[in-house]
């Protein structure tokens, strides 16, 4: 993953946090890898949208997280992009 792909995420992460759903979901849908997807999923089930959520999760290889509060799963993502 590119530098700038996951400082673009981490960026839409904050604005998620921020309640700024939109700027988030617009820089989701510029990352296709399964960050992207990932945080992707994440807004869907923020939005309430279970089965988008599903076919993202499904987009990033990543098990479903519906029972998991969006908050949790924001941090475990950003994790992981923090990680490298």
């Amino acid at each position: 993953m590119l530098e700038s792909d996951r400082k673009m995420l981490l960026k839409a992460i904050r604005l998620l946090e921020m309640g700024d759903l939109e700027s988030a979901h617009k820089i989701a849908q510029r990352n296709p890898d399964a960050y992207g997807n990932w945080l992707h999923a994440i807004i869907h089930k923020i939005e309430g949208d279970r089965s988008n959520a599903a076919y993202w999760y499904n987009r990033a290889g990543a098990p479903e997280r519906i029972a998991m509060r969006p908050e949790e799963e924001l941090r475990e993502l950003a994790a992981e992009l923090e990680r490298g």
